[in-house]
Parts: structure tokens; sequence; C-alpha cells
């Protein structure tokens, strides 16, 4: 579906252009033609001259506003608009010289737009038609009569003037009509490269809630036994380990909880407006409750007053991850800085672990990919990769120059401002 209306898109864009082409040669045609009246310099048909001209101005005309509508352009409407082109230039070359005309070679320019827009289907019939054209009048025209000098004069000029036209448009337009088809290609590329990331997701969400779903009866176990083992055993040392070991099981179902509340509050579009500095505190707050080994400085060195945010839950969840991949690399004097100006919002992480390894550095972000070995899923970094994308934002990652790695989220304003 996304691939037919963007081919739609190129066509429409291409249209414009052969509209402005037309606009530009019946100028052209219309000057020379009335320049060869006024000087009498020679004798044609200027009735029927007129009339083609007319049709060509109308068909101008015509296609002007039918580009004002919302009908999609498709590429056998566009290549019609190129055989009109065609059948006019024959008429106009059948009354004035036919085949002995100079600008019998201004044939190529339309068949070179077919030949970098349409599919090849399309150029050969167009081909066709242009060799038909020629061949006819090879020996079907209306002849000019011309001096002798005369003739060979304008034979030079005209030749000239026909390939300073033809080389102009060909450069000019063609160029830009092929550039609109490159960037609608890499428009469709990167459709394709959503449509199998949103794929990945969807599976590893699926998986996600059955995990979840299945977590809650053990969690709810191991905290029943946890609390009767800390009524039995009162040494002091064990009851550290037994109370630590409580708060993250019960840190696991506040998560998963968590979890079925964002869920909701998204469903009902519930989410709370806070500024960009309350949301990393908050997120901070909970990330050091589940990494309490972690030691970090945040610095907010924004100018002027915090943006205020809606940020959806799976978008704060994309931050907690990234502060637990730089506490899984080094969990001492994490860098934390929040700056915004205004059209970006930016939050870096900066780590003193070992840094990206190269040899995987280019894989970083898809999934089951780590650094971690068997520490890690190599999730984290792509579910928060897709949630920032969705967000319209980025997430990159490079090695610091002093060691480590630094972690820079970006966030447009736009996306999760009120």
């Amino acid at each position: 579906m996304h691939a037919s209306v963007h081919s739609f898109s190129a066509s429409r864009q291409n249209l414009r252009l052969l509209t402005l082409i037309r606009c530009l040669v019946l100028a052209a045609q219309a000057g020379a033609v009335g320049l060869a009246y006024v000087t009498e310099l020679l004798t044609l048909p200027w009735l029927a001259l007129g009339i083609t001209l007319s049709v060509s101005a109308l068909l101008c005309l015509g296609t002007a506003i039918r580009l004002y509508g919302p009908w999609p352009v498709t590429d056998l409407e566009y290549a019609a608009h190129l055989a009109c082109d065609l059948l006019i230039h024959s008429a106009l070359l059948y009354y004035s010289g036919g085949s002995t005309n100079p600008f019998v070679s201004y044939y190529l320019v339309p068949l070179t737009i077919a030949a970098a827009t349409l599919p090849w289907l399309y150029s050969i019939v167009l081909s066709g038609l242009a060799l038909l054209g020629y061949t006819l009048m090879l020996v079907w025209y209306d002849p000019v009569n011309v001096p002798p000098l005369d003739r060979s004069t304008l034979l030079v000029y005209g030749m000239w003037l026909s390939f300073a036209l033809a080389a102009a448009l060909i450069t000019f337009f063609v160029t830009r009509m092929a550039e609109e088809l490159r960037r609608q290609e890499q428009l469709q590329s990167q459709r394709r490269e959503e449509s199998l990331r949103d794929q990945q997701l969807l599976a590893v969400a699926t998986q996600a809630a059955g995990a979840a779903h299945e977590l809650g009866t053990p969690l709810a176990t191991m905290s029943v036994l946890l609390k009767e083992l800390r009524q039995e055993y009162k040494d002091p040392g064990l009851q550290e380990d037994l109370g630590l070991l409580q708060s993250q099981v019960q840190l696991c179902k506040d998560s998963l909880q968590q979890l079925v509340r964002a869920a909701e509050a998204d469903r009902r579009q519930a989410i709370q407006e806070q500024t960009a500095r309350e949301w990393v505190e908050t997120v901070l707050q909970r990330w050091h409750l589940m990494r309490p080994e972690a030691t970090y400085r945040f610095q907010c060195v924004g100018v002027g007053s915090p943006p205020h945010l809606m940020p959806p839950a799976d978008l704060s969840q994309s931050l907690l991850n990234l502060l637990n991949n730089a506490t899984d690399a080094c969990p001492d004097d994490l860098e934390i800085r929040l700056d915004w100006n205004e059209q970006w919002l930016k939050l870096s992480i900066r780590d003193h672990g070992a840094g990206v390894p190269l040899a995987i550095a280019e894989q970083i972000g898809r999934p089951f990919i780590t650094t971690k070995g068997g520490r890690g899923f190599g999730l984290g970094l792509f579910l928060s990769q897709a949630s920032v994308t969705r967000a319209g934002g980025t997430v990159k990652l490079y090695n610091h120059e002093d060691g480590g790695t630094l972690t820079e989220l970006r966030l447009p304003h736009g996306s999760v401002r009120v």
C-alpha cells in the first residue's frame, strides 16, 4: 500500500515538471511561429499551426487544473501525457517541413523523460510512437518553400537551437525527475525498515506480555517465603540479605504493576504533564531503586525554563533501559546531563566502561545483539531506539575519547511538548 502511494506521489511531481516543460516549449514554439509570421521569412499554414498550438495550450491548462485535484497520478496517465506531447510535436513538424525540420530531434526529450521515470514497457510504446511519426514524415509532410541559400543557413542554426533546447531540458528537468524518484525509493526503503522493526517489536511485545503474566505467581510465592524466612531467622546478617531480596522482589512486582498501569493509562490517554527535568528525575529515582550500586551526577545545563512534556510510558522505559546499559558497563561515577534548545531536548549518559567494541559497533541496536555476554538479551537498546524513533528522536552511542561510552538521546520538542 505504501509503495503505491509513493509511486503516485512521484508521478504527480513528474507531471508537474512535465507541465512546466510544456509551457516553456510552447512559449518557444509560439515565439518562433510568431516571428516567422511577422517577418514573412517563411510561408506556413498559419491557421493549422495556430490550432495545434492552441490545443497544446489547452492541454497545459487542463493538466494544471487536474493537478489541483486529489486524484492520484498513475503511470498510465503520465505516459498518456507524454504521448500527447509526441502527437502535438508531430503535428507541428508536419506543417513545418516534416523530417527536414531541424527540430525533429526534440522527439528525444519526451523519450528521455519516459526512460528516466516510467517502466520499460511504457518507454517502448512511446519510442514506437515517436519512431512511427518520424518515419511517416520522411514521405508525408507539408513542405516549406525556402530559397536554397536560406535553407542551408536556417538548417544550421535550427539544428544548433534544437540541440541547445533538448540538452537544457534533459539536463535540468530529467535530473530533477530522477532525483524525485530516488527520494521516493528512499522513503519506501525507510517504510520497509519501519515495518520490519514493527514486526520485531510485536514479536517481542507478545513474548513480554506472556512472561509478565507468568512471572506474577512465582514473585508472589517468593514474597511470601521471604517474609516467613525473616520471621523465622533472626540473624542480623541474614536479615539484611533477606531484606534486600524482599525489596528486589517487591520492585519486580511493582514493575509488573507499573506495566499494567502504563498500558491502561496509554489506552485512556491519561499521560501526566511534567517538565523535562521532573521527568528525568522521576526515571532516575526509579532506576536508582533498581540499581542501588550505581553512583551518578546529574546536571541540568539547559538555558531557561525546562520544556513541558507528556512522555508516554514506553519513552520512560527507554530512558530506564539506557541507564541500565550504562550501569552494566560501569556503575561508578555516571555522568548524566540534560540540555535543551528551541528545537531539541538532549540527554547524555557517560559511563567509564570498556566502550563499544568496534567489531559489533554497527550492529548495536539490533535485537539480540549484546556486549554483555550471557548477562543480557540484546533487547534493551533495540526497544529504546524503537520507542524514541516513534517519538521522532534518535539514540546514538559513541566511544568517548577519554574512555567509556557516551549515550545520547535526542527528542524534538514537538513530539512530546504539550
